[in-house]
């Protein structure tokens, strides 16, 4: 379930500019955020899903500052430096659904650079054979779950697509 949005120097494919733009729009809304930036060596296979994105020495932890896409150049800086830094892309790949932006840079074609938002963490809450009820609620449907034990209940308003999907994964 990714969304891909993919620019890459000289293509002539139609949504080329856009897809520049929407990135560009999302590496500026990165502005003061802490973002982790790590950077690994590409296979000579190159194949990418060799690459291990796993925690390592050299990755950066840090809030990221002016961050701006100025032509093909993406720009930042560090919280702790006045010193503007860039690379210049030769490909750009967004996967919008893990919030992740690789670099590949045209001066390093063996290097692509992966630029993330820190992981979510979902804290799950468990239930043990709650209490279910459910009612309509306008056009959408409220399902309620009960735990008396715990002293938790857990209130879900879904649309009919997404009660759809809950039938159809039962």
């Amino acid at each position: 379930m990714t969304n891909t949005t993919i620019w890459q120097q000289n293509s002539s494919g139609p949504h080329n500019a856009d897809n520049l733009a929407a990135i560009a729009q999302w590496w500026h809304n990165l502005q003061g955020k802490e973002i982790i930036w790590q950077q690994r060596l590409i296979p000579e296979s190159n194949q990418f899903s060799k690459i291990s994105w796993e925690a390592q020495r050299f990755d950066e932890n840090f809030v990221i500052h002016n961050a701006q896409l100025k032509g093909i150049t993406v720009y930042w800086q560090k919280d702790t430096s006045a010193e503007v830094r860039n690379i210049t892309a030769k490909k750009l790949e967004l996967d919008q659904f893990n919030q992740k932006l690789y670099i590949y840079p045209q001066t390093q074609s063996q290097v692509v650079i992966c630029v993330t938002l820190p992981q979510i963490v979902y804290r799950t809450i468990e239930l043990d054979h709650p209490q279910v009820a459910g009612n309509n609620k306008g056009e959408d449907y409220l399902l309620l779950l009960r735990d008396g034990e715990k002293k938790l209940e857990v209130k879900i308003t879904l649309n009919k697509q997404k009660l759809k999907q809950i039938f159809e994964k039962m």
